[in-house]
């Protein structure tokens, strides 16, 4: 699956090569478990159904200029991010990743060595999670080829019919939980914009090993938490499951609403990094609001029957040293509340296209 793309002479750009022979490229890296029948290559995709399982299908896109900018997003980190974002989807939903198609709108003056490793920064994502790319796309952005540059992804996964998990499940008295901590990506974003306004600083490696180090690459290279959802799922240990694409405030805000419930979190609670309030702190910006507003976490916010601690118990076994903490209570009321040291406070909103 990550073979090596052949070289290319500097300069080289996607319009050089032209449709059916970018095609070629990106197909003669492919390989295919054995449950694909008809892979890359054809009119479309023919893949051997799971027994006794259904199907999950995501996608996503990732638009140049909103998503990333290609200043200091390099070519392997958009390839990267544009299947695990798809992925986080999916491990919400507590599925096992198995297949994605991928369709890229290309500008004309895109290096094709920025192609191969955009091509490079997926397959290696694919590859973590066995993901067969199957198939996919390629076309010109926009009629002048100038336009921007445009990654989107479909994502199929499998689970079992019972262990199927929804935004819509939780019940009052439901503990409130989140895996990893939360912020991070937000911040990283945030740096990396910095970086790329004091002339002469690398903007993609910063002080490697430092905290805001990390927070960059949790924005650039996020970790879909995959293994986690499917835990979750097959122990039957969530009753309500979401990720945090646009920030833990969005997903609780949504959860309550499929659940039809309200939602306490407790602020003391949150796993929040130091470095990640510092930064906020250091722009005068109100660190609890910024953090549950801000987006790129990927992380899963879930909720448990508090009369079932032994199925969480088996996925916290499984789930290595990824942190899983209990962050709040699923009320009656539908209110969404954040108790804090100086009294309760409503949640923000998160981010939502078209408005922010």
């Amino acid at each position: 699956m990550t073979a090596s793309p052949p070289s290319t002479a500097d300069g080289t750009t996607v319009a050089d090569f032209g449709e059916r022979a970018l095609v070629v490229r990106v197909t003669d890296r492919l390989t295919s478990p054995s449950w694909v029948t008809v892979g890359a290559g054809d009119d479309a995709a023919v893949l051997e159904p799971v027994p006794r399982t259904l199907e999950v299908l995501s996608t996503d896109a990732l638009v140049e200029g909103v998503h990333f900018d290609r200043r200091f997003c390099s070519p392997d980190a958009i390839g990267h991010k544009a299947l695990a974002v798809n992925l986080s989807d999916l491990a919400a939903m507590g599925a096992t990743p198995r297949a994605a198609l991928l369709s890229l709108m290309l500008p004309d003056d895109l290096p094709v060595v920025d192609l191969d490793q955009l091509l490079d920064g997926l397959l290696r994502v694919a590859e973590d999670h066995n993901v067969a790319l199957v198939g996919g796309n390629i076309t010109r952005a926009g009629a002048d080829g100038r336009r921007a540059l445009i990654v989107s992804v479909t994502a199929l996964g499998t689970v079992g019919r019972r262990d199927v998990l929804t935004r819509s499940g939780a019940r009052p008295g439901d503990d409130v939980y989140v895996t990893g901590s939360i912020g991070a990506g937000a911040v990283g974003l945030g740096s990396l914009r910095s970086a790329m306004e004091t002339p002469g600083t690398p903007p993609e490696t910063g002080a490697p090993g430092t905290a805001l180090d990390a927070c960059r690459a949790r924005y650039l290279r996020p970790v879909p938490r995959v293994r986690v959802g499917m835990l979750l799922g097959r122990n039957r240990a969530a009753t309500a499951c979401m990720d945090l694409s646009d920030g833990l405030a969005d997903a609780a805000r949504q959860l309550a609403s499929a659940s039809q419930v309200g939602l306490t979190l407790d602020a003391a609670a949150l796993p929040i990094d130091e470095a990640v309030m510092a930064w906020y702190r250091d722009r005068g910006q109100d660190e609890l609001t910024a953090v549950l507003a801000g987006g790129d976490d990927y992380e899963l916010l879930f909720t448990v029957r508090p009369e079932r601690p032994g199925r969480l118990r088996a996925v916290r076994r499984y789930a290595g040293d990824l942190p899983i903490t209990r962050i709040g209570t699923v009320t009656r009321k539908r209110e969404l509340r954040l108790t804090t040291s100086d009294g309760d406070r409503d949640l923000p909103t998160g981010y939502e296209h078209f408005r922010s």
